[in-house]
Parts: structure tokens; C-alpha cells; sequence
């Protein structure tokens, strides 16, 4: 007897549009598109939850260099300063003290001041 492999395919064809749901034009209801769009945005969007790590680290890092900057201080001196302290705070806290709570951001560019040299 043979066997046929309809609901298999057919199973196989609506989770990928299912997937390719919102893409434009035929990229979303043509099964060739719609898996070639599928493929090359599934690896961008592993390539870019990496990135998306990398992104907030940065911007984290020039925040915290323009918050230290009047203190008279650059970014590596303080982080260095931070260290030496014994201050374990991380660079999104930081980041985010210094735009959110100015004050308690001053104090701890005043202990890390205070381990310099």
C-alpha cells in the first residue's frame, strides 16, 4: 500500500506561513518566499539578540562617562576607582543612577574619589 504524505506536508507548509505571518507581499502566503524571508530573519534575529547585548553595554558605558565627566573624572578611571573601592555595582546600575537618581549617583563618584591613587 502506498503511502501518502499530505497531512505531514500540509502540516509542514501551515506552521512555516504560519510563521512568515506579517511579512509583505508574497513573501508571506508563497511557500519558496516565505521560506527563504523565514530563514535569513530567523538568523538575524539570533544574530541581533547577541548584538542587543553588546548595544546596551555601550550605551551604558557612555552614560556613565558623560554622568562622571563633571565630576572631573573619565569612565576608566572611575570604574578602576569602583574596583578598588570594593563597589560592586554593575554598569547598567550605574548607568541608570546616574540618569534617574543624580544624588546618589554623587556619592558614589565621592567613594570612588575617596580610592583613587
Amino acid at each position: 500500500m502506498r503511502v501518502k504524505s499530505s497531512v505531514t506536508s500540509r502540516r509542514r507548509k501551515k506552521r512555516l506561513l504560519k510563521l512568515s505571518k506579517g511579512f509583505w507581499g508574497k513573501r508571506k502566503n508563497i511557500l519558496r518566499r516565505a521560506r527563504e524571508t523565514l530563514l535569513r530573519a530567523l538568523s538575524y534575529s539570533y544574530r541581533d539578540r547577541k548584538q542587543k547585548k553588546r548595544d546596551f553595554r555601550s550605551l551604558w558605558i557612555v552614560r556613565i562617562n558623560a554622568a562622571v565627566r563633571p565630576y572631573g573624572l573619565s569612565y576608566s578611571t572611575f570604574m578602576g576607582a569602583l574596583k578598588k573601592a570594593g563597589v560592586e555595582l554593575n554598569r547598567k546600575v550605574l548607568a541608570d543612577m546616574a540618569v534617574r537618581n543624580p544624588e546618589a549617583f554623587r556619592a558614589v563618584v565621592d567613594t570612588a574619589k575617596a580610592h583613587l591613587n
